[in-house]
Parts: structure tokens; sequence; C-alpha cells
């Protein structure tokens, strides 16, 4: 990542996280990655080698921005999905070789093929993944990645989702103390 994109990612971060602050009404906050999870999510991903990610809760584009950075390394594409529009995206992720899709995205996983995914990002209403599965397992191909954030800051909001991945034989997962909590899976 060259220290212009650095820049502008650092500049984003900061004003979602004034406008964040300010709203009181928690769906129209930002809620974007914190920056020492996006480092870890990037890193996983380059490692993992991931060529298809998809994002689904895009928000501004931060993470998503994140993303793409890395994807370019493995010679992969980024898919953003959320049940919005929010006001700034199309300029931050412009020229990054993003795709968006304003669908919600159980719709979005539960149409999408099996085994098309190299990594999964979960950052969005965290209620709703439970009621996704069995989807987000998959559409992840074998030694696919499943990342989940926020389980440490909203662990009653994740338990359902979380109890389901412990109970899958198909997964080995751990939760990492970075950030408000990043939950990895691996596909076997």
């Amino acid at each position: 990542m060259d220290e212009e994109f650095r820049r502008r990612l650092a500049g984003l971060f900061e004003r979602g996280a004034a406008q964040d602050a300010a709203e009181p009404d928690r769906l129209r906050r930002l809620r974007n990655l914190e920056p020492a999870t996006a480092e870890l999510l990037t890193l996983v991903l380059r490692i993992a080698g991931a060529r298809e990610v998809v994002e689904i809760g895009t928000s501004n584009g931060y993470s998503a921005m994140w993303l793409a950075d890395a994807a370019r390394d493995t010679g992969g594409r980024v898919t953003t999905v959320d049940v919005a529009e929010w006001p700034g995206v199309a300029e931050n992720l412009a020229g990054l070789g993003v795709t968006r899709v304003i669908e919600d995205g159980g719709a979005y996983l539960a149409r999408r093929e099996s085994a098309s995914v190299d990594l999964l990002f979960l950052d969005a209403e965290r209620t709703r993944y439970a009621g996704w599965w069995p989807h987000p397992a998959r559409v992840l191909r074998p030694g696919g990645v499943l990342a989940i954030d926020n389980v440490l800051s909203h662990p009653a909001e994740v338990a359902d989702v979380l109890a389901l991945i412990a109970v899958d034989s198909a997964f080995v997962a751990a939760t990492v103390p970075v950030g408000k909590g990043l939950h990895l899976g691996w596909r076997r």
C-alpha cells in the first residue's frame, strides 16, 4: 500500500469516527473496521491467496478499499454487498475495481454458486448471520476463509452464528482479539 492511499484511508477512518460519534442512530453510523483489524484481515487475504473476495456490509467503502488493495497482490477481485446506497461510496471506491451490489446479504449469498468464494467478510447486521446459514459456509471453497468482525464488542449478536461455526466440522476457527474482535474460520 502506498503512502498516499494509506493517508486516504486514515482520513476516511477519522471522518467516519467523527460522524459516528455525532450520530445517535446506530443504523446510520458508518461503523468502519478498525485499522488494526483491516491490517490483519488483508494479511490473511494475501496469505490465503484469495482471488474471489466478498464483503457483506459496504458502508462508506472503507474496508472494501483495504480488501481491494490486498486483492491486487493476489490477482483477485472484490465484490461488496450492502442493502443501501451510502453517500460517497462510489467516489471512495472509484478506480479500485470493486464490484458493488445493492442487495440483502443473505439473498446475495443464497444465489451465489457453491465453493465460489475464497474470502467472505461479514460486517453487516450481525444478528442476521445465523439466518443466512448455511450459505456463508456453502459459498466458501475448500481452503477459503470466513471472517466476522465485532465478535468481542457484540458477543450476544454473533453468538448464534459462532455456535453454528463451532459445530460445523468443515471449519477450523478462532477469535483474534484485534480491534473489536475478528473471528476467522478456515474451511477444510
